[in-house]
């Protein structure tokens, strides 16, 4: 599940790259999806359009352009994401790795003595 979501990462980054190639960064300079060479049919289309990424001029115009606020707007929410997710997995770690020495050491503690070691040489 990771790859797949690694791949439309991917193919929406190559997709903001075509429109900024092609200078379809404001409404004034929009373009078609042939003229800026992507493909509409794309989940990384259709993830950037429902995101409003990437904008239709008019209704119905069929001119599309980038939106670089929105963007970014969209990356800084991935990266804030990711560090979340990150922290969290870090915060587990840290819990079972205290809880396992905590145990650990309550298991010491509660240990029965070994019967060689009291034995004092009486006899």
């Amino acid at each position: 599940m990771g790859a797949a979501a690694g791949a439309v990462v991917v193919a929406e980054r190559r997709m903001i790259e075509a429109f900024e190639r092609a200078g379809a960064t404001s409404a004034a300079t929009a373009l078609t999806p042939d003229e800026v060479g992507v493909e509409t049919s794309s989940l990384g289309w259709r993830r950037l359009t429902n995101r409003a990424v990437i904008r239709e001029t008019a209704p119905g115009s069929g001119r599309y352009y980038l939106d670089r606020e929105v963007w970014q707007a969209v990356r800084r929410t991935r990266r804030r994401l990711v560090v979340i997710l990150i922290l969290i997995v870090l915060g587990a770690w840290f819990y079972i790795a205290t809880m396992g020495v905590l145990r650990s050491s309550a298991r010491m503690q509660h240990a029965k003595p070994d019967s060689s070691a009291g034995a004092t040489g009486r006899a």
